[in-house]
């Protein structure tokens, strides 16, 4: 079971770190991504770390603002959002899968555990 939280309302050009424990299993040897949805949108890739813990697969549309880490020993993964964007504002969710290849951890659907969902709301 996977647990977001660490969402909230923000201005604009502010920061927010959203963390995802997970429980009842261990993340070491899982991928790990984010992924968001806004209003009336798909659900979008936004970071991923693959199953040996390396972080650095990114929307074009978050790089060199947001930031995927985890920690294996406390089975958590974090995302550390900077200078936000209205853009930005969505629904964040957490996942994970043991079996995703690199060249899939942009895929949704190759995730079979997901966090319930975090808002994140960028204003104005």
């Amino acid at each position: 079971q996977l647990q977001a939280s660490g969402g909230g309302l923000v201005q604009a050009g502010g920061s927010l770190r959203l963390s995802c424990a997970a429980s009842a299993r261990t993340i070491r040897g899982y991928a790990t991504g984010w992924f968001r949805q806004a209003p009336g949108k798909e659900r979008e890739f936004v970071a991923a770390c693959n199953r040996n813990s390396i972080c650095t697969v990114y929307a074009d549309s978050v790089k060199s603002r947001f930031t995927i880490s985890r920690d294996n020993a406390k089975n958590t993964v974090y995302l550390q959002m900077n200078s936000l964007k209205p853009e930005d504002t969505a629904v964040y969710y957490c996942a994970a899968d043991n079996s995703i290849i690199q060249s899939r951890l942009w895929n949704a659907v190759q995730y079979d555990y997901w966090g319930q969902g975090t808002l994140v709301t960028v204003s104005s």
